[in-house]
């Protein structure tokens, strides 16, 4: 008997980022197809009357009807249902960074993992927040992915998808001199092995193929540059292979993307966040996703922030919104068949 969820039946919770910045244009454009429902039950944690407000400035868009709950269990598949934080007046700002937006933009962070915990919703996609408004007492994180793996208490790994390629970060949102001296032995191993797990059982890839970029240019030129690559990475490398993951470099990264070589891997694991950002972007800067590895839940969200300069404009595309939502659809599946297949070897 197949086991796989049924797409409608995926209760997938969505938080509504910076009210400010072009997160409700993006996730109204996307339910404005109605063909979307047929993938998930969408469930919005934010507020009707500021979905009402940017409904108004999308005259190509209207035909998205919300269904107002209390919480996600009230939610009904095949309309747009929203969970109101607050029943207050909401002052928005297009374009600025605002208190309330922030504290708005928490609010609805720390009620969505509430009910992920809690089995009312099945996975997370997160709408551009401002970083720096976004930080409180109860948030001081550099960006979603350090947050959400301190509410679910893992290690994690932020991996940008797109059709071409898989790129990890090791660093994350670090400074570029505090990236040495944090790449150590340990995490380059453990990133390397979520890597591994997270492309069999999300991305249905049975024996994957990684490609470690280097850290210095030229991956230290023999030691005339440098030799952190020989002598930090590369034995993490050899000593992966001897638990069975296929890891390959260290890559130099101009080389390694300038002759197409990611082409041959089925990741790349950049070791900090420009060297796979600036090439990602590239590729992919309009349907690109950040997908958060090693959660017990999935959770998406679009590779882009919350473009103030746009907001309001109903020039914002939601290309890359719309890929967040079928990936995390997508990998709810995988992670459905892949367990099913592994929990009993003999079969």
């Amino acid at each position: 008997m197949d086991n796989k969820k049924q797409d409608n039946n995926i209760r997938l919770a969505i938080t509504h980022g910076d009210i400010n910045g072009i997160g409700y244009e993006v996730i109204l454009k996307t339910f404005n197809d109605s063909r979307m429902f047929e993938h998930c039950t969408p469930i919005l944690y934010g507020s009707s009357k500021v979905a009402s407000y940017h409904k108004k400035l999308l005259p190509g868009h209207q035909d998205v009807a919300f269904n107002a709950i209390r919480d996600a269990s009230e939610a009904v598949d095949h309309k747009f249902n929203i969970v109101n934080l607050t029943q207050e007046e909401i002052k928005i700002d297009l374009g600025k960074s605002t208190e309330v937006a922030g504290q708005l933009s928490r609010e609805a962070l720390n009620r969505a993992c509430a009910d992920l915990k809690a089995g009312l919703v099945d996975a997370l996609v997160t709408a551009p927040i401002n970083k720096r408004n976004i930080q409180a007492v109860d948030f001081d994180f550099p960006g979603h992915t350090e947050y959400l793996s301190h509410q679910f208490g893992c290690s994690s790994l932020m991996l940008m998808v797109c059709d071409r390629i898989r790129i990890g970060i090791v660093t994350n949102h670090l400074a570029l001199k505090d990236v040495p001296s944090t790449l150590t032995h340990n995490l380059l191993f453990d990133k390397i092995m979520l890597m591994n797990e997270s492309l069999k059982r999300d991305f249905s890839i049975t024996m994957p193929k990684i490609a470690v970029l280097a850290l210095d240019p030229h991956a230290g030129d023999n030691g005339v540059i440098g030799d952190f690559d020989m002598k930090v990475i590369k034995p993490v490398i050899d000593e992966v292979k001897t638990k069975g993951v296929l890891a390959y470099g260290p890559f130099p990264s101009d080389g390694f993307f300038g002759s197409s070589e990611f082409n041959n891997f089925d990741g790349v694991l950049a070791l900090y966040h420009d060297q796979g950002l600036i090439p990602f972007k590239l590729m992919s800067f309009t349907e690109g996703v950040n997908f958060t590895a090693g959660l017990p839940y999935v959770r998406t969200s679009p590779a882009h922030g919350t473009a103030y300069d746009i907001a309001g404009k109903d020039s914002a595309s939601e290309q890359s919104f719309r890929s967040a939502v079928y990936l995390a659809c997508n990998i709810i599946n995988n992670r459905m068949e892949y367990d099913e297949l592994t929990s009993n070897p003999l079969k």
